[in-house]
């Protein structure tokens, strides 16, 4: 696990195929700890036991799941959390404590933002830090590309055009001052940021959807 921010920490990477990367995130709260994403690797889920654990385990759409949720719910008993329209893939593994439906907010502090599109289930979330800072986990609804640039999510074979401009329209008017991908292929899956600068990094994962169909 590295420490990123005083009370957010990452996993170490993991790559599902050339050229893509992922990490997990787990942000340790008073409120109980909240693990965004999906990590495969046991010596991480082990590791968080020093960071006081995992309460919650919200995953962002279907392409996170796999058998270590099963680890992380027998190693702390952790509340799963997912989107309601992929409920029936994440019970093939474990069905979810609660279901993303709308926009709300849950666990303590987490705004569950649904933003399908990438998928027909992917969510983003919000949380005001104790530094300070307003975090978004976007999944990948936006992730950062190979020129270090925010993308959209959009992937002919699984996508949905109209919705994912919608939900990056609703992303665009957000402030966040670090932005969160799931998966990424540039160095790092994080960005910091001004949040007056975020509309035009968004207009730039937008215009691709608008002008081409090439995504």
């Amino acid at each position: 696990m590295k420490q990123i921010f005083p009370d957010l920490w990452q996993t170490e990477v993991e790559s599902p195929f050339p050229g893509l990367t992922t990490h997990a995130y787990l942000l340790t709260r008073e409120q109980g700890n909240v693990l965004f994403y999906n990590t495969g690797h046991v010596h991480d889920i082990d590791a968080m036991a020093e960071l006081g654990g995992v309460d919650w385990h919200f995953l962002s759409h279907l392409d996170e799941l796999g058998e270590s949720l099963l680890w992380v719910r027998e190693r702390y008993g952790a509340t799963l959390g997912g989107p309601v329209r992929e409920r029936e893939a994440f019970s093939k593994i474990l069905e979810p404590d609660l279901l993303f439906s709308e926009r709300e907010t849950l666990a303590g502090g987490i705004e569950v933002i649904p933003t399908p599109g990438h998928t027909p289930g992917s969510t983003c979330f919000q949380v005001s830090s104790t530094t300070g800072k307003t975090y978004l986990f976007t999944g990948d609804t936006l992730y950062r590309n190979g020129e270090g640039q925010w993308s959209n999510g959009f992937m002919d074979d699984m996508s949905d055009r109209d919705a994912l401009v919608a939900s990056l329209g609703l992303l665009r008017d957000l402030r966040p001052d670090v932005v969160i991908s799931s998966a990424f292929a540039d160095q790092q899956g994080y960005e910091v940021m001004s949040p007056s600068d975020w509309a035009g990094h968004v207009d730039g994962a937008l215009q691709p959807l608008l002008t081409n169909k090439s995504g």
